[in-house]
């Protein structure tokens, strides 16, 4: 087969022409295009190797990795396929998608403490160490934390929020539930916690005065909001600048019994939705990242998501 064929051959699938949009602005390893584009290992390797054999990307081992670039030696007509590539990618629905995704990782490669976070994450189970548990680490860095103003917005009946206010300054916990507000009231009162307050309340519009907390938190209740992306700007409304949010929630998954279930509104969320949802509030220094992931079906992953107002 002739090199024009192969070349018009690689670039005959949607699948090639993203991953070549994607390769136009850095060189990635097979794991960041599986996280960007959301497709399992296999599958990328295959559209890698074909975009290889007609010679219009190179590789490189570092480690145990293996990163993909655009082939830098390419002649005037693999340049000009490459070129048209990127333009049909643009046309595609998942290009915004994976442009945001894409900045993103980049974003992400210069955070060295998130890769060492990692690290220790990964070791952590692999050996039994006396009295060394997530519990522990959890009190320690309570108590390390400074004195913030916290807004616990879908709070539940507060566990979260009787959590932090043993070392926070206030806590506002946040609910739409009678029920629960009660409940969580009637147990800080009796754990003598004078410093958390329980509210009635929607997460699109918490009954809490603009500019007035340090640090927002959505822990596993974004995907029960009518409007995701309502509820991230009242986020914003509501912090003083230089205020934090931090979002805990599901990456974007197909378990539709978690509506039944769980009462669930939305199935997770991808990472760009949230980067565009926080971006669109007007936060800055915008962070996410998948943090865990379940071992046993459905294989729930739980995605950690932040910005600076």
């Amino acid at each position: 087969m002739s090199s024009t064929l192969k070349s018009l051959r690689a670039l005959s699938d949607p699948t090639r022409l993203r991953i070549v949009a994607l390769l136009e602005r850095d060189e990635l390893s097979v794991n960041e295009l599986q996280e960007i584009t959301r497709m399992g290992q296999s599958r990328i390797s295959t559209h890698l190797g074909l975009l290889q054999e007609a010679n219009l990307v190179q590789s490189r081992r570092e480690g145990k990795r293996t990163f993909y670039k655009l082939e830098p030696a390419a002649d005037e007509l693999s340049a000009e396929f490459i070129q048209l590539a990127n333009r049909g990618a643009k046309e595609l629905p998942e290009h915004g998608a994976d442009q945001i995704n894409l900045k993103r990782i980049l974003a992400r490669r210069n955070e060295q403490a998130q890769v060492y976070f990692n690290q220790v994450a990964g070791r952590f189970d692999r050996s039994y160490g006396p009295g060394r548990s997530w519990q522990a680490f959890g009190h320690l860095l309570l108590r390390i934390i400074p004195p913030l103003v916290v807004a616990d917005l879908g709070s539940g009946e507060g566990l979260l929020s009787e959590l932090l206010a043993r070392k926070a300054k206030k806590v506002i916990a946040v609910d739409n539930s009678e029920k629960m507000v009660t409940f969580g009231a009637n147990k800080a009162k009796k754990n003598g916690l004078k410093n958390l307050e329980f509210r009635l309340g929607d997460l699109e519009s918490p009954p809490i005065e603009p500019q007035s907390v340090d640090l927002v938190i959505l822990s596993q209740a974004l995907h029960h909001a009518a409007e995701p992306a309502k509820a991230i700007q009242s986020t914003h409304r509501i912090l003083r600048p230089g205020g934090q949010v931090w979002i805990l929630d599901l990456l974007k998954h197909n378990f539709e019994k978690a509506h039944e279930l769980y009462g669930d509104r939305w199935l997770g969320f991808a990472e760009s939705d949230l980067h565009r949802w926080l971006e669109a509030a007007g936060f800055k220094k915008i962070e996410i990242s998948v943090v865990a992931r379940e071992e046993q079906p459905p294989h729930f992953e739980t995605i950690l998501a932040g910005g600076e107002r």
